[in-house]
C-alpha cells in the first residue's frame, strides 16, 4: 500500500465475512483443506452430525471432476475449459488435470468470492504451453462471463463449460436453467457441458442443508435428479448419463457406492 491504496489481496481480505459460514470454505474443510475459519468448521461439523455422508460426497465430487476432465481432455480432445464457480483450490484442480494430459490446455476460472480472489494466485499456475486465468464475475450475469472469457478462449473452437456444485446457489430453478441455456448458447458445436450438484434424495441431507441455510449463509437448493436433467436438454449425453457421481465411469476394479451428488457430461451437437 505504498501509494496509499490497498493491494488487491488486502481489498479481498477486507470483504471476507468470518462471522457467517461459507459453502466454499466448508467444502474445503470437508475435503481436508486449510482455507477455512472456525465458523466454517463449526457449521461443517454440525452438518456432518446430521448427514454423515457429506464428506464422502465432497471427496466423490472431486474424484468425479478428475475423471470427467480426464475424459474431456483425453478422449474428446478439448483444450479449452470454462470453469464457473471455481471455489477454493484443493487437489487436482481443473487446470492440473487438463494440463497433465494436454499441456497446451487453456483454463479460465470464474468466481466472485473475495476469498477465492485472494487465493487466485494459487490457481494461476500453468504449464508454459498453456494458460490459466481467473475472471471475477457473477454466475447471474452469464453474458458478462462469456464476454470476458472470449478475451482468453477461442469460442470458434470447442470449450468445456463446467458448472460444478454451483447451480444450487441459484434459488429459482427456472433462473438456473436460463443461466445454463445462455452459457451453452455461446458454445460452438462439439463443446461439452460438465456438471454436478447435490440432490434432494436423502432426508438427512435435506435436514442438514436446512440447518445450514438457517445460519444466514448463502442457501443452497437441493434438487431432484429430474430437475438437474433440465440442464442437459438439447445436448447429447455421454454414457452413463446423469448418475450419482461415484457411478460415473468409475476407475476399473473399483466398486463405488452411490451418494447424493449427481452429474454428467454432454456434448453440444
Amino acid at each position: 500500500m505504498a501509494d496509499g491504496r490497498p493491494t488487491p489481496d488486502q481489498e479481498a481480505l477486507s470483504k471476507i465475512d468470518t462471522t457467517v459460514p461459507h459453502s466454499a470454505r466448508i467444502w474445503n474443510y470437508w475435503m481436508g483443506g486449510k482455507d477455512n475459519y472456525e465458523v466454517d468448521r463449526i457449521a461443517g461439523d454440525e452438518y456432518r452430525e446430521v448427514a454423515p455422508t457429506i464428506e464422502t460426497m465432497a471427496r466423490a465430487s472431486r474424484h468425479y471432476l478428475i475423471r470427467a476432465v480426464s475424459l474431456v481432455a483425453g478422449e474428446l480432445g478439448i483444450r479449452q475449459f470454462l470453469d464457473i464457480g471455481t471455489g477454493l483450490p484443493t487437489y487436482d484442480n481443473t487446470h492440473q488435470v487438463a494440463q497433465r494430459i494436454a499441456p497446451e490446455s487453456r483454463i479460465v476460472y470464474v468466481d466472485n468470492d473475495p476469498l477465492v480472489l485472494r487465493h487466485a494466485q494459487a490457481l494461476l499456475t500453468s504449464t508454459p504451453e498453456g494458460v490459466t486465468e481467473y475472471i471475477d464475475a457473477d454466475l447471474h450475469a452469464p453474458e458478462k462471463i462469456v464476454e470476458q472469457a472470449r478475451e482468453l478462449l477461442d469460442f470458434d473452437r470447442p470449450v468445456a463449460l463446467m458448472l460444478m456444485g454451483i447451480l444450487g446457489h441459484v434459488q429459482d430453478h427456472a433462473e438456473a436453467v436460463s443461466i445454463v441455456r445462455r452459457l451453452q448458447a455461446a458454445l460452438p458445436s462439439g463443446s461439452c457441458f460438465v456438471h454436478y450438484d447435490s440432490t434432494d434424495t436423502d432426508a438427512a441431507l435435506q435436514q442438514a442443508q436446512q440447518g445450514y441455510d438457517d445460519t444466514g449463509a448463502v442457501p443452497y437448493v437441493l434438487r431432484s435428479p429430474e430437475q438437474l436433467a433440465a440442464y442437459y436438454e438439447g445436448l447429447e449425453l455421454l454414457e452413463p448419463g446423469i448418475v450419482s457421481c461415484p457411478l460415473w465411469r468409475p476407475e476399473p476394479g473399483t466398486a463405488p457406492e452411490p451418494t447424493d451428488i449427481y452429474g454428467g457430461v454432454a456434448r453440444k451437437p
